[in-house]
């Protein structure tokens, strides 16, 4: 981790710059006291500034991240194109992203090469944890353009769905791209979505709304609040 030394009139306008400085409170930050400072003589003569050696501390979070990075590059070095690994904690998540100039062969078939290298270095970094650590693998902004295109040929599907009353099956998709249909179409009032089938043939299944039956109570309602 980073570590930088900060300086201040006081030993608080030096703890304040650190904190500015990291973008983190100070409860995130190991402080060493390098010197207190002093005001001198009449606040002039002899005055020090108070001075700071800071560091961020380092999350569970952070360090599933950072071996999530380490195991990412080893498992690449078999692969036939340079690449370089960057990473970073998002939203309670590990962000590993490739940058390479052999993009579409770590990406693989419908980014079938990505989720497995998303999978095993999940499972290693899991593992070691002792604790579920939510990892997610990108390259050129993959997950990105994949989750739009999903979400576009979701709302297609289901226009088509209200149109024709009757229910559309999607593609096997895995539970990544299944959650981003879901999402999709979360607050559509028109249809409603349901995963079938097992393991690598797990579908979307999007269904009509049920229509809400009218009954004769509700119409006459309907009538005195249209009067």
């Amino acid at each position: 981790m980073p570590t930088q030394e900060f300086e201040g009139k006081t030993l608080d306008d030096a703890i304040r710059s650190a904190c500015e400085a990291f973008q983190l409170p100070q409860e995130k930050l190991d402080i060493e006291v390098l010197s207190k400072g002093s005001s001198g003589i009449f606040g002039i003569v002899g005055a020090r500034k108070a001075r700071i050696r800071a560091t961020p501390k380092e999350t569970p979070l952070g360090k599933a991240c950072d071996r999530a990075k380490e195991v990412l590059t080893e498992i690449l070095k078999y692969v036939a194109v340079p690449t370089v690994v960057e990473s970073e904690v998002r939203e309670e998540s590990v962000y590993l992203n490739i940058v390479s100039n052999g993009s579409g062969l770590l990406i693989g078939k419908r980014g079938k090469t990505l989720n497995a290298l998303q999978y095993v270095v999940s499972k290693i970094v899991s593992r070691e944890v002792g604790d579920n650590v939510p990892v997610i693998v990108d390259t050129e902004n993959y997950r990105s353009k994949r989750e739009s295109n999903l979400t576009e040929m979701a709302l297609q599907l289901s226009e088509r769905v209200k149109k024709s009353r009757r229910p559309v099956t999607t593609g096997p998709m895995n539970a990544q791209d299944r959650r981003i249909i879901h999402m999709a179409l979360k607050e559509d009032q028109g249809v409603r979505t349901k995963s079938k089938g097992e393991g690598n043939l797990r579908r979307v299944v999007i269904y009509p709304a049920k229509k809400t039956k009218t009954t004769p109570d509700s119409m006459t309602e309907a009538k005195s609040n249209a009067q």
